[in-house]
This record gives structure tokens, sequence and C-alpha cells, in this order.
């Protein structure tokens, strides 16, 4: 019984880091209908600039709440420009073009950033930039303690402060998107872009805001990722990534509540797993559950079938 709710524990830890990365998936191919494959690796992106945040700031020799705070906010504004950036330089230019084409270009944008952050810094400092492509050991954000309770599962800080700051996260995702007018906007440009425009809409500008706060997110996950498990390199942010689109299509991919889902899902089926059968499987279930949701059930969980008109 304590090794099933240890992998429970695990589970909902993992889960939540790839239900922040889905979400991203999901909220630009809801307004674009576009699968951006570089979004995984906005979160590596993420990651590494709460490396440097928390390096310039030296966290690790005196961690407090505060400085927590700091790193992640600043990791979610640096992902949130890059983010920016990469819809107004890669994407944008290609819109109306055939979606092959931007998918094309996503996987483009996705090697440039990991391959991009594998070159060999340039001068030696102890914050090198760019980072190379040595693994970096994510500095402790805040003092770790840990609590046991029924006979050996242990909960420890980490895993229930990350559980928190992804959940009000997903919440506040969720407001903006049903409570306000960017949400609106949101909304209606993902039913109708061209109506939208018309109907006064800045539909440019809602793309780009729906990028950024997509990018946000996967910054948020790569900060609570590096601090529950430490290290941290240019090439980590592919698996992720790919966990969290199957994540995605698992919840209905275009649906926030989906994502949500699915990224718990898919957490709690690699962590049981890993822990009952032979840890090398835990990779392989997420593509395992990508195949059965495309068989059986191709919407998801949360998802309608929406016929195209041609």
């Amino acid at each position: 019984m304590s090794a099933f709710l240890q992998h429970l524990v695990n589970g909902l830890s993992l889960g939540t880091i790839y239900a922040l990365i889905a979400l991203g998936y999901t909220m630009v191919y809801g307004v674009l209908k576009l699968i951006n494959f570089a979004h995984g690796d906005v979160y590596m992106v993420g990651a590494f600039a709460g490396y440097y945040f928390a390096t310039s700031l030296g966290v690790s020799e005196q961690p407090t709440v505060g400085k927590a705070v700091a790193v992640t906010l600043g990791s979610m504004i640096v992902c949130g420009f890059t983010g920016y950036l990469i819809e107004r330089l890669a994407y944008r230019p290609l819109r109306g073009r055939p979606r092959l084409t931007a998918l094309i270009t996503a996987i483009g944008v996705s090697f440039l950033l990991e391959y991009g952050f594998q070159l060999q810094p340039w001068f030696s400092s102890p914050i090198e930039f760019p980072p190379g492509p040595s693994p970096r050991f994510f500095p402790s954000l805040i003092e770790y303690q840990a609590w046991t309770f029924l006979d050996g599962v242990t909960v420890s800080n980490f895993d229930l402060l990350g559980f928190g700051t992804a959940v009000g996260l997903m919440f506040c995702l969720q407001w903006i998107v049903y409570r306000t007018r960017f949400g609106t906007a949101m909304r209606a440009a993902s039913f109708d872009p061209q109506v939208a425009g018309l109907m006064g809409i800045p539909v440019d500008r809602i793309i780009s805001g729906t990028f950024v706060l997509g990018s946000m997110l996967a910054a948020a996950a790569g900060v609570i990722n590096g601090v529950s498990r430490y290290k941290i390199d240019p090439l980590f942010g592919l698996m992720p990534g790919l966990k969290a689109f199957v994540a995605a299509v698992l919840g209905g991919i275009g649906s926030v509540p989906g994502a949500m889902v699915g990224g718990l899902v898919i957490g709690l089926a690699e962590e049981y797993v890993a822990g009952y059968t032979v840890s090398s499987y835990r990779d392989a279930i997420a593509f395992t559950i990508l195949i059965l949701v495309l068989l059986f059930r191709p919407a998801g969980l949360f998802g309608s079938f929406r016929p195209e008109k041609v």
C-alpha cells in the first residue's frame, strides 16, 4: 500500500510538469491549429533561465522563498519573450501557408534551440552563455524538507510547492481564458480568426499573447523540474515535450481542462509502469497511450469531433 501511495505522489509531481507544458501545446493549437513542436525546448530555455538567475543571485548559498519566486518570475519573463520571438519571426510570416510548412518550421526552431544551446562558451565565467553541451545542476531554491507517513510514504516540500504552483497557474490560466477580455478574444480567434478580425479583434496580438502565455507556463514547469530533479542539459526538453504533446492529445488538444487531466494521467501511468514492471518501459507508455487514443478516441477525453468543410 505504501509503495502504491508513493508512486501516486511521484506521479502527481511529474504529471503537473507535463500538464503545464501540454497547456502551451493546446493553447497554440486551439488558436492556430498548429502543433508547436518547439514548445518542449522552450521548457528547456526556462530551466536554463532559472539556472542563470539562481546562480547570479547566489540562491544556493542562502535559499529563500522570495528568491525562488524571483527566479521563477524571471524565467517566465524570459520564456514569454522567447515565445513572442518564435511566433513573430518563425510562424507569422507563414500564416496562410500550408500547415505542413509551419510544422516543418516548428521542427527547425526546435533544432535551433536544442543545438544552439550546445554551443561552447566563448569565455569562462561562473555564468556561461551560451551554456555549452555539458549538463548543469540546478541550485536549490529552497531548503529541502521531507515528511514520512503511512509506513514509508515520503512527501517533500519540493513536491508540495511544485504541485501547488502548477495547480495555481492552471487555475490562473483558466480564469484568463474564461473570465477576461483577452480570453474571450482568444476563444473568438480560435473559432474563426477571419470573422474575429472583422469584428475588431487584433488577431495577431492575440496569437502572440497565446504564445507568450504558453511559454511562461513552460518556463514554470522547467524551474519546477529543475528544483526537484536537479540536472538540466540542452536536450532535456525533448522527451518531456513529446510526452506533454501526448498528454494534450489524450485530454483533447484544444481543451485546457483536457491538457491538465492528460498531463496527470501520463505522469501517473509512467510512475506506475516504472514501479510495477520494468523501469525502462516508462518512456514507452506515453506513446502506447498515444496509439490507443488515436485508434479508439482520436478527439481525446474532453475533445469533440468537428468535421472540416473542404
